[in-house]
């Protein structure tokens, strides 16, 4: 029932944002997932960017309608994740996160689905809270939102944008403003075929007068490898691809290279996940 809603906010614009941004790596990432006799998930992931490593593992347990996720770093930080879905009615989550050691990141907050309506509330659990709203009101084609943040220490706003989307069965468009009205994104996807998508977009930062412009596409090859490129107007272009050699185990292989530095060398970025 809630799927054939608006969405959350976070989902104005997303399948542009996913088809430009993700996947693309420019570090090495190993993830391992494994799973416990009791159904729990074990994830551990390490990546190395430049010379640094960072490092986690993650266990996920599922019952019912409650997920509890554990999640410990290499920076000496562990972070549980309470989430309970269809709280009292269907549609209806509720999520508390506790870091340790105790942070200002600790948080409670509630989304709800609905046929005409998206809504996330979220504040901190702390003296001083960051309270967060978002909404989006519509329907699964058109849809318009407003993300808020209020910093109750200092009382003021610190963040608003809002957004509006239109989605067909294989094109998507979005018009975004962020950072505070500072910046305006217009952005497009459209599924060409079966196999085959493109999309772009274009951003305008008022304070500094500068717009980036970013096409991109993603061809599968087969079932089970997909490529994709992108190249924006400073010249940045990037490529991947990506195979799943066995069900949810995938090989990325990523490349960025600037154009107009040839001379310099490209970055490449590999990604390993594996699950049995």
């Amino acid at each position: 029932m809630a799927a054939a809603g608006p969405g959350l906010y976070t989902e104005i614009g997303k399948k542009a944002r996913d088809l430009l941004y993700k996947d693309y790596h420019t570090d090495q990432k190993f993830t391992l997932t494994t799973y416990a006799s009791n159904g729990a998930a074990i994830t551990a992931a390490s990546t190395r960017k430049n010379e640094a490593i960072f490092s986690e593992i993650q266990s996920q347990l599922k019952h019912e309608n409650v997920t509890v996720d554990v999640k410990a770093t290499s920076e000496s930080t562990v972070t549980t994740t309470f989430t309970i879905h269809d709280l009292g009615t269907p549609g209806l989550k509720a999520i508390l996160c506790i870091p340790f050691p105790y942070q200002k990141s600790a948080k409670a907050e509630l989304q709800y689905l609905h046929h005409h309506a998206g809504v996330a509330a979220s504040v901190g659990l702390n003296a001083n809270p960051v309270a967060n709203f978002s909404g989006v009101f519509g329907t699964k084609t058109v849809a318009v939102g407003a993300d808020a943040s209020f910093d109750t220490s200092s009382g003021d706003l610190t963040k608003y944008n809002a957004g509006l989307s239109y989605t067909t069965n294989d094109f998507v468009a979005a018009v975004t403003l962020n950072n505070k009205g500072d910046s305006l994104a217009a952005s497009y996807y459209h599924l060409v075929n079966s196999t085959t998508a493109v999309g772009g977009e274009l951003t305008h930062i008022f304070s500094s007068n500068e717009n980036t412009l970013t096409f991109g596409t993603q061809h599968a090859l087969d079932p089970l490898t997909t490529v994709k490129a992108r190249f924006n107007n400073y010249g940045m272009a990037s490529a991947l691809i990506q195979h799943e050699w066995r069900p949810k185990s995938l090989v990325t292989i990523s490349t960025e290279v600037d154009t107009k530095a040839i001379e310099k060398s490209s970055k490449v970025g590999l990604s390993l996940v594996l699950k049995p």
